[in-house]
């Protein structure tokens, strides 16, 4: 099997067990509680149906010992109180039964003239309660005058006379239970639907998420072969997994530039390499082995040695390059410095190389020192490949000019030559590693293309701004600093002879 459609299989496998117990998981989760929601309703919803069928014996008992008490003229065992007795028991299931004062029943809800329960006796002990309570609520099987559990309800029958006798409702606490145990039942087949319904959505959904999620392991499989090329689709969601989707490309598009930007360097770095080193072997060689005369040997070891110094300034702005991207824009090495003399001391050390081509220098400094915040070896350096740049591409007698002023809050600094036009279509890229444009060919021979680059890497550490012009032969670079929060001299000065 090749190795592509293997890993391919693998992610999908990967990804599809990794959901599947997820899902797992939730479906035990949401299982347990389930059961835990079940078997809490079934004891609560119980206690409630106990307690309900308890309310309503009790509201029979109370309304057959007012009936008893009213309509019986005094007699208990009267046959229209049987029948009422009896009625009331086939309406709610419940089994009553009337006793007198010395506590035998004298009236029952069954039917049968030779009722079992005719003539027994209920035992004091539930009596005194009722006198003493007021009424009874118990499980009970009244000592045995029932052959099971039951639940009893026990009122007095008074009237104006006093106590005239005792009314007991009970029932089964058996049917109670079973009435409720159909509606569990019921609840249950309808829970067990429910989650299994729910389950399998939550499935179907789960594989939908899968299929990105695969992509995704798919695509991070061969972004780590160094293949950028391929894109996990988004089918227009606008949810977290199309969120998640848009950056994982985001993503993947940065890592491409990234790579593609990285293989250019090295392909930039191997041709600039590899130029001055074939010069410098081929001139070598030929001195050696005297295909090249004695006497042009100087000549020649001229150029031998002005290619190893481009080969060390482009070591050397490689490593500046590095050391940029470490510190330079660590805020432990910003500082306020005063730009006015950061621009003059790095002018000066252009001295001699304005004078060999006879530059005017025009400087031009604001009344006012400004101080503002950096890392002033880092501004030294974007001012020196700036000078530096600028003196290169100058024409020969021309003016530099080279500015500084205050504006909306920032520092600006300008550096300007008269020379050859910079092409439009070469400005944006200007700032681009080891671009070099149409007139540094001819003329930078010795440049490596990474000085504007530097330039633009340091400002953007500082989150500023550069900016190029190239017009009729004048080609200005302006950029800006962050001022500091300390007032410059001049307006410190100022403030103070106001106070004066």
């Amino acid at each position: 099997m090749p190795r592509a459609v293997r890993g391919r299989r693998e992610a999908r496998y990967d990804v599809n067990s990794i959901y599947f117990k997820n899902f797992m998981a939730t479906a035990s989760v949401v299982l347990a509680s389930f059961l835990m929601l079940g078997m809490a309703f079934i004891f609560m919803g119980r206690y409630f149906v106990m307690s309900d069928a308890r309310n309503n014996m009790e509201a029979n008992a109370e309304e057959i010992a007012r009936a008893a008490a009213s309509l019986s003229g005094g007699r208990l065992d009267d046959w229209d109180m049987r029948m009422t007795l009896s009625m009331l028991s086939q309406g709610t299931g419940n089994h009553i039964f009337l006793c007198d004062e010395q506590g035998y029943v004298v009236s029952c809800s069954d039917m049968n003239l030779a009722c079992e329960h005719m003539g027994r006796r209920v035992p004091a002990s539930y009596r005194e309660i009722i006198r003493l309570e007021g009424q009874l609520r118990q499980m009970t099987t009244l000592a045995d005058f029932y052959q099971e559990k039951r639940v009893v309800v026990g009122r007095a029958i008074e009237d104006s006379r006093g106590m005239r006798g005792y009314v007991f409702v009970s029932r089964d606490a058996s049917d109670i239970v079973d009435a409720y145990g159909s509606f569990v039942y019921v609840f249950f087949l309808t829970g067990v639907a429910v989650l299994s319904i729910a389950m399998v959505i939550s499935l179907l959904f789960s594989k939908a998420m899968a299929k990105h999620l695969d992509e995704m392991a798919i695509a991070a499989r061969k972004y780590s072969h160094g293949d950028f090329s391929m894109r996990v689709s988004t089918d227009d969601r606008t949810d977290e997994m199309g969120a998640l989707t848009d950056s994982f490309n985001a993503m993947a598009d940065a890592l491409e530039k990234s790579e593609r930007s990285r293989q250019d360097f090295i392909a930039n770095v191997s041709h600039e390499l590899k130029t001055p080193m074939t010069t410098i072997a081929g001139f070598a060689e030929g001195l050696l082995d005297g295909t090249i005369p004695r006497e042009d040997g100087d000549k020649y070891l001229a150029v031998i040695a002005d290619e190893t110094r481009r080969l060390s300034r482009l070591v050397r702005e490689m490593l500046d390059m590095s050391r940029m991207q470490e510190g330079y824009a660590d805020p432990k090495n910003m500082t306020d410095f005063n730009l006015n003399e950061t621009v003059i001391t790095t002018l000066l050390s252009f001295e001699t190389r304005a004078e060999g081509k006879q530059l005017e220098v025009d400087l031009q400094l604001p009344e006012d020192t400004l101080t503002v915040r950096g890392n002033e070896d880092a501004i030294h350096r974007v001012l020196y490949n700036l000078l530096d740049n600028a003196i290169k591409f100058a024409a020969p007698g021309s003016t530099l000019t080279v500015a500084i002023w205050k504006q909306a809050g920032k520092a600006c600094v300008s550096v300007a030559d008269r020379g050859e036009t910079i092409p439009p279509e070469d400005l944006p890229m200007i700032f681009d590693r080891f671009h070099k444009s149409d007139r540094s060919r001819s003329l930078d021979r010795d440049g490596v293309g990474l000085g504007l680059y530097l330039v633009k890497s340091i400002l953007d550490a500082h989150d500023e701004d550069i900016a190029v012009t190239s017009r009729d032969g004048v080609t200005k670079f302006v950029f800006t600093l962050k001022l500091s929060p300390q007032k410059t001299k001049g307006e410190a000065r100022r403030s103070a002879e106001t106070r004066k």
